[in-house]
C-alpha cells in the first residue's frame, strides 16, 4: 500500500508581509508633520513608516551612547583658558589669598553640578 501524501492547505486571508510584530501609536498633527518634514529632508525620501523606524533607531542609539570623554589635552587647554579669563576679571582690591580662593571655587564649579561632571570621578 502506498503512503498517503499530505496536501498543503491554502491559507485564507491576506498574505503576510513581514514577520516582525506590528507596533502602532497615535501622534498629534504637529509630531506627524515634524516626522514628514524630517523624511522630506532625507536623500532617499523614506515613507512615513520607514522615517519613524529610522528616528526610533537614532533615538535609541543616542540614548545608549556613553557621554563623550574629553582628551586630557583639551581638558587642560579649557582649564587654562578659564583661568586666564578669571584672571582678567579678578578683583584687584582683594588679598592674593582671597583671589586664589575665588579662582579655585570658580574653576571647581558649583557643588550642585559636581556630581554631573563626566571629567571627574564620582564622590561617595
Amino acid at each position: 500500500m502506498k503512503k498517503a501524501s499530505t496536501v498543503k492547505q491554502k491559507v485564507i486571508g491576506r498574505p503576510r508581509t513581514g514577520i516582525t510584530p506590528l507596533m502602532g501609536f497615535r501622534a498629534d498633527s504637529a509630531t506627524r508633520a515634524a516626522i514628514v518634514r524630517w523624511a522630506e529632508n532625507q536623500p532617499d525620501m523614506p515613507s512615513l513608516s520607514e522615517a519613524i523606524r529610522r528616528l526610533v533607531e537614532l533615538g535609541l542609539a543616542s540614548a545608549t551612547k556613553a557621554p563623550a570623554r574629553r582628551s586630557e589635552k583639551s581638558a587642560t587647554k579649557a582649564k587654562e583658558l578659564a583661568a586666564n579669563a578669571i584672571d582678567r576679571l579678578r578683583d584687584s582690591s582683594a588679598r592674593p589669598e582671597e583671589q586664589a580662593n575665588r579662582k579655585r571655587r570658580l574653576l571647581k564649579g558649583p557643588e550642585e553640578f559636581q556630581d554631573v561632571r563626566v571629567d571627574r570621578p564620582k564622590k561617595k
